[in-house]
């Protein structure tokens, strides 16, 4: 599974680097990096919560052969 963000929609809240901040960081210029765009079996409660928090519904799971 991979992890996808509309970066037109991100406002970088944050809510995501708080909820999975080895996935997800908001750098100096205030805006959404991804550490790494998949989900394992380590991250994946992590990262589904994410998605769910995320205000601006801006980030999205896919799967791999999407």
């Amino acid at each position: 599974m991979l992890i996808k963000v509309d970066f037109d929609l991100c406002e970088s809240n944050a809510m995501c680097e708080a909820l999975a901040p080895d996935v997800f960081e908001i750098d100096d210029d205030d805006f959404l990096q991804l550490k790494t765009d998949q989900v394992t079996p380590e991250n994946e409660q992590r990262v589904r919560q994410a998605v769910a928090a995320c205000p601006r519904a801006a980030i999205s799971l896919l799967e791999d052969d999407a």
